[in-house]
């Protein structure tokens, strides 16, 4: 859409694919972005001075102008400023139905959850000075295709695999920070089946006979196949260890040296010597995975088996 659609047949294009003039009057209606007909006589026209101000140059004063002189209103810019600052709920609500329309149909299945987490600082001198800011956590659903959940915290409010109650049979997947092993273990027992990503160093590994593992010593064994899948064991701070499944993938050569990059530019903006563990993790995807279901039925324990159990797994 461009400003040159505004006046001429493209516009009545525009509103059909917009919904049409009858659905157009009731979303304005709804969000009160228009209530009554004065100096705009509906919301078609008011949605085409509103295209008009964001598409073009032009600024209040002179889209005023270019309605008066097309026949649209007669309208002064502060009484356009106003009918503007009302239509952010209609506006929003006209996106919502646009991307809709052009997105595919969402999937169907179980439910799937990507929690992530951002940070925004927080303004003033002072706050700047002491890392002051905002954590914003949130959670992407699937299969329909939206946000499910927003909380805001202050620095204080850490990245939590647990932050969002869990729905029973859902699949919740995070990154290396969600990396929590005591709260793994409640989402587990809570019904959810969980994914996240590892790194190399950021746990305690432990082999089937309880030793510790060094995961590093796995990747270099499983570089030739290029696909570590097998048990493996994580130590929580409460409870037995935790079972679950660890899946290494050794990335493609151009996005293992891209992966070396960033390392090397993050040790070096840290001011401290990159290990050579970190350059050979850096090479692959890690990823741990437990279903809650075969831990109820028992076909992955949760605690460490004995040495003839592991003999069975194997």
């Amino acid at each position: 859409m461009t400003c040159e659609s505004l006046g001429n047949r493209d516009w009545k294009h525009i509103v059909d694919r917009l919904g049409g003039r009858e659905s157009l009057e009731t979303g304005a209606r709804d969000t009160k972005a228009f209530l009554r007909a004065r100096a705009i006589e509906n919301a078609v026209d008011l949605l085409r001075m509103i295209l008009a101000y964001c598409l073009g140059a032009r600024g209040l004063r002179c889209t005023a102008a270019w309605a008066h002189a097309v026949g649209l209103a007669d309208i002064s810019n502060v009484a356009l400023l106003y009918r503007l600052r009302q239509c952010g709920d209609w506006l929003a609500l006209l996106i919502g139905q646009t991307l809709a329309f052009d997105s595919p149909r969402a999937a169907q299945g179980r439910l799937i959850r990507l929690i992530d987490a951002t940070t925004v600082p927080k303004a003033g001198t002072l706050a700047r000075r002491e890392n002051k800011l905002w954590r914003i956590h949130s959670a992407f659903d699937l299969p329909s295709e939206r946000f499910g959940f927003f909380e805001l915290t202050d620095e204080k409010g850490g990245e939590r695999l647990d932050r969002i109650p869990v729905v029973e049979g859902e699949i919740r997947i995070g990154d290396r920070a969600y990396l929590q092993p005591d709260r793994m273990g409640e989402l587990l027992d809570a019904g959810a089946d969980i994914v996240v990503r590892a790194g190399w160093k950021n746990a305690r590994w432990l082999g089937p006979d309880g030793k510790p593992i060094d995961l590093l010593t796995l990747l270099r064994k499983g570089t030739t196949r290029g696909l570590i899948d097998q048990p493996i064991w994580i130590a929580r701070k409460a409870g037995a260890p935790l079972a679950l499944r660890l899946v290494a993938v050794k990335k493609l050569p151009q996005a293992a040296e891209a992966a070396r990059r960033k390392a090397r530019r993050e040790a070096a903006k840290g001011r401290h010597q990159i290990s050579k563990g970190t350059l050979v993790a850096a090479e692959w995807v890690i990823l741990v995975t437990a279903r809650a279901q075969d831990l109820h039925d028992g076909r992955c324990p949760r605690t460490l088996p004995s040495p003839m159990a592991h003999r069975r797994v194997q």
